[in-house]
């Protein structure tokens, strides 16, 4: 208990962990999270090789100690279902990388590099290793960009059990075919009123599948036990995905929202399906899984993960957070761009980055939940960076920071001072070259 006149830094000082101990410093993780339904691990960036590498040290405690059987992550269901199918020990893929290659959106490095293909290689020895009678750990994806692949996917699935119901679907989602592959180029003709909407065919599609469920399910001599859940899942995603391509050319928050929404949708019907004694562990970015009603963002009417599950769940969900000030981080400069090898910047003054490195503590755990000391002193709005799988170092303040009470966003976070970039499974020669810190403006 840090005395009343202690500083802010003294009192963090007082009520951190040292992560170079990570394995005591994870036992009371353990501790916080072994009783949830929900473990929500995120990252502050989309491309640091020590937040996949901390969140995989996490989560195969949670696998191995705790009865964790799901791994849900920010990242398309038929890209992710295809590593399941791996890790189950379902597919011919030869290796974790070969399971990986789906991955082929931008942007790829997110989950094509070393530290998943480290993870999903253990998850794959993990499930040969457990009893046949044991439930093996699965591996899903949470996010809605994949409207076509998974309009195909469903037309697949119901090939195998129902051929006519298989010409309703194909026809259905040829609504969409006038833009090839292209769902922003279909979001902005619809929006704008260039093209019919598909909204009533998408909806009608996944209406048919609810209503039939039962019949379509019971048709598995030629599917796999849950090719029904995955091609209903696969419905729900064209139909949530087919409006937010239509909402990206309006509102942004109602197109985050829309996201956020369709990933917890995703994940209470991920539970409904494995069961009531399923836990997950779900890997997304900070903006993602930290509660939005104690960041600008909820200021702004965003919503998103971290507090519809807390909403929905309560104490049965933990939410942790990652923060680091300098190193290294793999983004490209423009979307769609080639991966980068950056350099981050040291944080601004006025951030928790700059707070924490100001312990003068390079790595370390603070448990938030329950520690009215930490609460004292961590809920001051301060500014957080975030970077995402777009990094632009000159407009940093503006791209990449927003205000916070870091408290009620997180019930832990893990700060790592120092940290290096993700390593992409294909280098590009701008990832090879890296960026040298002198292209940064001096003293801005």
């Amino acid at each position: 208990m840090a005395p009343h006149d202690a500083t802010p830094l003294q009192v963090i000082r007082d009520n951190l962990r040292r992560w170079t101990d990570s394995g005591k410093a994870c036992d009371s993780l353990m501790e916080l999270f072994g009783g949830c339904r929900f473990v929500l691990l995120g990252e502050a960036s989309h491309g640091t090789h020590e937040f996949y590498q901390t969140r995989a040290e996490i989560t195969e405690r949670l696998i191995t100690e705790k009865g964790f059987s799901a791994i849900a992550v920010e990242a398309d269901w038929p890209d992710a279902y295809r590593v399941n199918r791996y890790v189950q020990g379902r597919d011919q893929d030869a290796d974790a990388a070969e399971a990986l290659k789906s991955f082929k959106r931008f942007p790829a490095w997110m989950w094509r590099n070393t530290d998943v293909v480290d993870f999903v290689a253990w998850l794959r020895r993990y499930n040969d290793s457990i009893p046949k009678t044991m439930q093996k750990c699965g591996f899903y994806g949470l996010d809605l960009y994949s409207l076509h692949a998974s309009a195909h996917s469903v037309i697949e699935f119901l090939e195998k059990v129902d051929p006519e119901a298989a010409k309703r679907a194909r026809y259905r989602y040829s609504c969409f075919e006038n833009f090839g592959e292209n769902s922003q180029a279909y979001g902005y003709a619809a929006s704008f009123g260039l093209s019919k909407s598909c909204e009533d065919e998408v909806v009608s599609q996944l209406v048919e599948m609810q209503r039939r469920a039962a019949d379509l399910a019971s048709r598995d001599g030629h599917v796999e036990p849950d090719g029904f859940f995955i091609a209903e899942q696969n419905a729900r995603l064209v139909k949530n995905a087919e409006r937010y391509y239509r909402a990206m050319f309006g509102s942004r928050v109602s197109s985050w929202n829309l996201r956020d929404q369709h990933m917890v949708e995703t994940l209470d019907a991920l539970v409904n399906y494995l069961g009531p004694s399923a836990k997950v562990v779900v890997w997304a970015h900070n903006s993602h899984l930290g509660d939005a009603r104690a960041t600008e963002m909820g200021r702004h009417g965003e919503l998103n993960v971290g507090q519809l599950v807390r909403q929905r769940h309560g104490k049965s969900a933990a939410l942790l957070g990652f923060t680091t000030y300098t190193g290294t981080v793999t983004a490209a400069s423009d979307w769609d761009g080639p991966a980068e090898r950056k350099r981050v910047r040291p944080a601004l003054g006025g951030s928790y980055e700059g707070f924490f490195h100001d312990t003068g503590i390079n790595n370390f755990l603070l448990t938030l939940r329950g520690v009215d000391a930490l609460s004292d002193v961590l809920n001051q709005e301060l500014l957080e960076r975030a970077i995402g799988v777009i990094y632009l170092p000159e407009t940093e303040r503006l791209s990449h920071y927003f205000l916070a009470r870091l408290a009620d966003q997180f019930d832990a976070v893990i700060h790592l001072d120092e940290t290096r970039a993700v390593e992409p499974l294909e280098r590009t020669s701008q990832w090879e070259a890296g960026e040298v810190p002198e292209t940064f403006p001096f003293a801005v």
